[in-house]
């Protein structure tokens, strides 16, 4: 906007206030004031504003009420407060007018106001007082003054029919004729009233003051009209010399001409030229870039242009995803294509745009995996919305096959439920062995044996022979070992006409199954079968081999047994600790006792983390007592009781060392040994012998009466009540081991914990009552019980109760109750399951507990086992990767999750992948990052939530290349789809506002979310 008059206006004025300096004719009462009025206008007119606003108003407050001189100080004291811009000066003025109506200086006062404010470039303010002067007061020339300022004053506060209504009458003015017919020009190119901006400028096009700016606006007055060609000639013409503010809004005119005729390569570098409004481009801006790119094969840069095209819905949006599909198509990027034909399919702007692009959808989510849809939920959609499509039958063959790309079983079945043809039904018996098998992987034995019996049915024989294989693995996990050993066997006399893979262990399967059953001469040969293949894997072999000897062990041919056991431990082979513990017993039973000591050392010595070790010992003492060296059984049996004090065995030896003491007549020590037991394990069968034995001591020693006394402090014994008592328990145990389920049993037993409380057979009967319970599901019930069990001292029946009521409070994730009791299940049992279940249920209780350390500790523990389930292995690793993720370590996070990727499956293998994907991100390797999310989303979109998760990373790594599109894209379907992810949904969301925010700096289109 021009302001070249400006200067003559505030001369003017200037010279109008000088003007005035003489008063009508009053009378003055007081000299003084006149004279401190005189100086005061001294000041005013030196441009001392301060200094004459104070004096006008001490003249003002002096002077007398009426006069002219209290006037006259009033209104100076009102202009200089607008000189110097107080708060009041408006105040002032309207006081002064009001005051003095009469005035002859009040359109003055008001005139003189608007200037001023107009002078400074305060339009609005100027507007104000300009709307307040009456124009019959006003000479011709200050009129057109008036017009011509508040005409610019509308102009500038956006008003611009007003505008236009003052600058008209002046456009043939000789003094205000140029000026007003540029910004009438000016003005009716801003409302879109081309013809007469166009006519209007061009009267003026040669007045240096507005050159440049009409040339452009008549430039793009022709770009606006269609006259390309011309706008390129002028444009052309006019670009190295436009000023450097216009040169961008040039730039833009030529580059867009070329464009609308059709020539790419040439607009390009002008469209590249410009730099948007404030900086900024829009959608329109970066689609003209891209398509011109595009149409140059130069996909990578149209990319780059498309992909920042979002937060709109429109045909410009809608033509640019398609082409933006296209150009990752040619860029092989089919992952990222999809998300583009997406969006261009959910837009009706251009109908034959929206069906491409649907058709182009369906068949990249067959091929590439959706990460937002179910595929096969895709193609049905597509069959649907265009069933006269010419793609209809190709699409539909694509569904049951994308079911099973997905690895979900369960969505074909039902599909195929759906639609019964011969060929379907076929494919029924195929599917159901893969959810069959993908049960049994998920441990849902019972389950998964109905889909292996309807896949039996199948005519492939291939098929058939699978379904029964797995259909006996279920059988055998389930305990149902003489069903098992059937269908194996069955599969075996089959099995030389058909090469499947799982076939390679039916020998080891059958031989497993014989072992169940007992039949171990049966299982001896299959094993045998078995370890003649070539390629078994260490693990298996012996495994294998040490089933083998225990068949050889259990049928009494030590000497084979010995020699089995033996390949096993001169390799230091899976289980050798055991196999050396055997070798010793079978040395025991071929009465080669030195041997035995000799096998029982090793086991003791030679193995650093051995749960046979307390076992060693007790079979070391009672082989020294054998050759009767009492010394050496002593020792082994101390040493027994001191290191492991927790062993089921220390009662036992404690009662053996009470024998060998009274065999050697040291009645006082074996009296020591005898009480301990009672003391120690009271209620316990060996209590109950260590009494027995110890009565037989005071017998020897005369000592009867002290027998007498001493069993009377023995709470566990009853001698008058000792028959009812035994009585009672028979019956209740009888019915127990009969059956283990029932009211008869639950009220027996009941009746005798309530009839002897304090019974000789109390401990027994709380675990049959409490095990009873808890088989038939009453877990609450079963914990008193179990906990009256727990809490005596150490019994054949303490482990199983640790374990089962541990098992209740875990399946409530009550784990603050669980901890302590697998803690002492960990160190009190014997079975080696039922360790590896502590130790693995602490690791994860610790977890769960956010006790990261002591979660981390415990699997590294379950980690240093030699036979160890890959399940449990793979366990171990989560929660030492959790635990470390969780304490910002790292380092070993990836590595464990590594280790995790490489062997396991199911759930645990797509939390792996996720990580994997999270730290090749951190590590801004984001195409790499890509293709893990997409191996995750191809394989394992079943595991919803780590699916879902990953494509928040996804979206992260689009907005790392710079494609601001894809990363926009992923997000807002995350937030979309995905609502039951709260913690991923509030990720997605900042992620999302983030990039908007970024975005906004640069593109006009994009709106960022507001924060509350």
């Amino acid at each position: 906007m021009k302001y070249r008059f400006l200067t003559k206006l505030i001369l003017s004025f200037c010279i109008f206030l000088c003007s005035i300096h003489c008063f009508s004719q009053q009378t003055i009462a007081d000299a003084t004031n006149l004279t401190t009025y005189n100086n005061a206008l001294k000041l005013y007119n030196s441009k001392a504003y301060a200094a004459a606003f104070k004096t006008f108003s001490k003249v003002a407050e002096d002077a007398s009420v009426g006069s002219n001189l209290k006037s006259d100080a009033n209104y100076y004291e009102a202009m200089s407060a607008i000189k110097l811009n107080r708060a009041d000066a408006d105040k002032k003025v309207l006081t002064f007018v009001e005051e003095n109506p009469n005035s002859n200086k009040k359109n003055i006062a008001f005139y003189n106001v608007a200037n001023y404010y107009f002078a400074n470039k305060k339009a609005a303010y100027a507007l104000k007082w300009f709307q307040k002067v009456n124009l019959d007061n006003l000479s011709k020339e200050n009129r057109k003054e008036l017009n011509f300022k508040m005409g610019y004053c509308f102009l500038a506060t956006n008003n611009l029919q007003l505008a236009k209504a003052r600058f008209l009458p002046l456009i043939n003015d000789a003094k205000y004729g140029n000026d007003s017919r540029y910004y009438f020009g000016f003005i009716s190119y801003k409302l879109e009233d081309y013809g007469i901006a166009e006519s209007t400028l061009k009267e003026i096009a040669d007045d240096e003051s507005y050159r440049a700016e009409i040339t452009y606006y008549l430039l793009d007055i022709s770009f606006k009209a269609g006259k390309f060609k011309r706008c390129i000639k002028v444009g052309l013409e006019l670009y190295p010399t436009i000023e450097r503010k216009l040169k961008s809004d040039v730039a833009k005119i030529i580059g867009e001409s070329y464009f609308n005729l059709n020539k790419y390569a040439e607009s390009i570098p002008y469209l590249k030229a410009y730099k948007g409004t404030k900086g900024k481009w829009n959608n329109t801006d970066f689609y003209q870039l891209g398509y011109a790119y595009y149409k140059q094969n130069d996909f990578e840069n149209a990319v780059n242009s498309f992909n920042k095209i979002i937060d709109q819905k429109n045909s410009v949006s809608q033509n640019a995803y398609y082409h933006l599909g296209e150009c990752y198509m040619k860029l092989e990027n089919k992952s990222a294509a999809l998300n583009a034909f997406k969006s261009a399919s959910l837009m009706n702007f251009d109908k034959n745009i929206k069906q491409d692009a649907a058709l182009n959808y369906a068949k990249l989510s067959y091929e590439e995996g959706n990460p937002f849809e179910p595929v096969a939920q895709v193609l049905q959609n597509y069959l649907k919305e265009y069933p006269k499509s010419k793609a209809y039958q190709e699409i539909n063959e694509l569904v049951v096959s994308s079911f099973l790309n997905q690895q979900d079983y369960k969505g074909a079945l039902a599909f195929l439920s759906e639609k019964k043809s011969e060929e379907n039904i076929a494919l029924t018996y195929e599917v159901s062995l893969y959810r069959g098998i993908q049960l049994f992987n998920e441990n849902k034995l019972s389950e998964s044996v109905p889909f292996f019996i309807e896949a039996k049915k199948s005519k492939i024989n291939q098929i058939n022979q699978r379904a029964k294989y797995w259909e006996a693995e279920s059988l055998y996990l389930l305990e149902n070992y003489k069903d098992a050993l059937s269908k194996f066997i069955a599969i075996n006399n089959a099995s030389k006409s058909v090469n499947i893979n799982e076939f390679s262990r039916l020998n080891y399967n059958i031989g497993y199954s014989y072992f169940k059953l007992k039949q171990y001469e049966n299982a001896g040969n299959y094993f045998k079968n078995f370890l003649k293949k070539d390629s078994i894997s260490d693990n298996l072999k012996y495994d294998a081999l040490i089933r083998l000897a225990d068949s050889y062990f259990a049928t009494t041919n030590y000497t084979k047994a010995i020699s089995t056991y033996k390949n096993v431990t001169d390799n230091f082979g899976l289980g050798a600790d055991y196999a050396q513990f055997q070798i010793g017993m079978s040395y025991g039973f071929i009465d080669k006792n030195e041997e035995k000591i000799t096998a029982l050392k090793n086991v003791i010595n030679n193995y650093q983390v051995s749960n046979l070790k307390d076992d060693a010992l007790y079979q070391l003492g009672n082989t020294y007592s054998k050759i009767k060296d009492h010394k050496n059984a002593h020792i082994a049996y101390d040493r027994l009781i001191e290191k492991h004090p927790k062993s089921t065995f220390v009662s036992r030896a404690l009662l053996r060392q009470g024998l060998l003491y009274f065999n050697d007549n040291s009645n006082m020590q074996s009296l020591m040994k005898y009480k301990d037991v009672a003391a120690k394990f009271p209620n316990s069968p060996d209590a109950l012998e260590a009494v027995a034995n110890a009565r037989n001591v005071y017998i020897e020693e005369g000592n009867l009466e002290d027998y007498v006394n001493w069993v009377a402090t023995l709470k566990f014994i009853n001698i008058t009540n000792s028959e009812l008592d035994n009585t009672t328990f028979a019956v209740a145990e009888k019915k127990y081991l009969e059956s283990k389920k029932g009211e008869d049993i639950i009220n027996s037993l009941q009746n005798y914990i309530r009839k002897f409380p304090k019974g000789t057979h109390k401990i027994k009967a709380n675990y049959y009552l409490a095990d009873v319970l808890f088989q038939v599901k009453e877990y609450k019930k079963s914990i008193p019980y179990f906990e009256f069990v727990i809490n005596e001292d150490t019994s054949d029946f303490t482990e199983d109760s640790l374990n089962k009521l541990s098992q209740i409070y875990l399946n409530q994730d009550d784990f603050n109750t669980a901890l302590p009791l697998l803690d002492r299940l960990e160190e009190e049992a014997y079975v080696t399951e039922n360790i590896i279940y502590a130790q693995s249920n602490l690791m994860k209780g610790y977890y769960e507990t956010e006790a990261y350390d002591f979660a981390t500790e415990y699997a590294k523990k379950i980690l240093q086992k030699d036979k160890l389930d890959a399940t449990i292995s793979n366990d171990a690793k989560k929660i030492i990767a959790r635990s470390s993720f969780k304490s910002n370590d790292f380092i070993t996070a990836e590595k464990y999750y590594k280790e995790i990727e490489a062997t396991a499956i199911g759930e645990i293998k797509a939390e792996a992948l996720f990580y994997n994907a999270y730290f090749k991100n951190q590590q801004k390797l984001f195409k790499e990052s890509n293709k893990v999310v997409q191996k995750l989303i191809a394989k394992y979109a079943n595991y919803k939530y780590w699916a879902v998760k990953s494509y928040v990373i996804m979206g992260k790594n689009y907005y790392g290349l710079n494609d601001v599109y894809q990363a926009t894209f992923v997000l807002e379907n995350v937030i979309k789809n995905f609502k039951q992810f709260d913690d991923i949904v509030k990720d997605a969301e900042l992620e999302l506002n983030t990039i908007r925010e970024n975005e906004a700096k640069t593109n006009n289109s994009v709106t960022p979310e507001k924060k509350n």
